[in-house]
């Protein structure tokens, strides 16, 4: 595979190509905060290294990308290439359960587009003012389907959000907040807590979620709905 041809097929997409069969991807995409993640699927470690060796020399620092932490062979292959460890991410899997939790004065309801969207800035603002977004998880994108968010709402206005997608195995929480002049008034339990109710009434068993390891608030939010860690992933940076 020493021989493996390297194509850029876009301004996103590298192939690795050997007798015209594609034995190798490379992909970088850009989050919502301006950084740019790396993902490369090769079939054997010298075509990562043709795939690494041909985008990381295009593409400006720093770049990131995100690893399982069990992968030791994937984490050495990065590392080879100058990237380092930066967080971690522990996978959480929570139990379904019918169990509802009331927060005073707030209602949870299914959400609709603008009020979403002007929500959706607001956290964003906040959160990038105080722990700064490039702390969220890298899987968390700008608002596009309202029908995977449940919302929050309290003097007339939309206070709290959570998204969730619909996988087949398990839905995956994506993100939960809550507006800053409203917390510490049980919003975030009552939002898991309709999450984790609406997956036990679809024969659900459990939800999973991301949460950085340096985030105690999350952690003891889910942790009090029961979940444990399964796995954890670690997001590398080559700066």
């Amino acid at each position: 595979m020493q021989s493996a041809e390297i194509s850029r097929i876009s301004e996103r997409h590298w192939h690795a190509l050997d007798d015209d069969q594609v034995v190798g991807r490379g992909e970088v995409w850009r989050r919502p905060d301006g950084r740019s993640f790396l993902s490369i699927d090769a079939w054997h470690g010298a075509v990562f290294d043709r795939l690494a060796g041909a985008m990381l020399p295009t593409l400006p620092k720093p770049l990131y990308t995100v690893v399982d932490e069990a992968d030791l062979d994937l984490i050495t292959q990065w590392e080879q290439f100058g990237f380092g460890p930066r967080r971690r991410e522990w996978e959480l899997v929570v139990p379904a359960g019918p169990s509802s939790v009331p927060s005073p004065g707030v209602s949870i309801r299914s959400a609709e587009d603008e009020p979403l969207r002007e929500l959706d800035l607001l956290i964003r603002e906040e959160i990038e003012t105080t722990v700064g977004w490039h702390n969220m998880p890298a899987e968390v994108f700008p608002v596009h389907d309202p029908a995977r968010y449940r919302v929050a709402v309290a003097d007339g206005r939309y206070v709290g959000l959570v998204r969730v997608v619909p996988l087949p195995r398990r839905p995956r929480i994506g993100l939960i907040a809550v507006r800053a002049g409203y917390r510490r008034r049980g919003i975030g339990r009552a939002l898991l807590a309709d999450v984790l109710g609406a997956a036990f009434r679809a024969g659900q068993e459990s939800v999973s979620a991301e949460v950085n390891q340096s985030n105690a608030a999350a952690l003891a939010l889910f942790e009090g709905f029961g979940a444990r860690r399964e796995s954890s992933n670690l997001e590398l940076v080559l700066r």
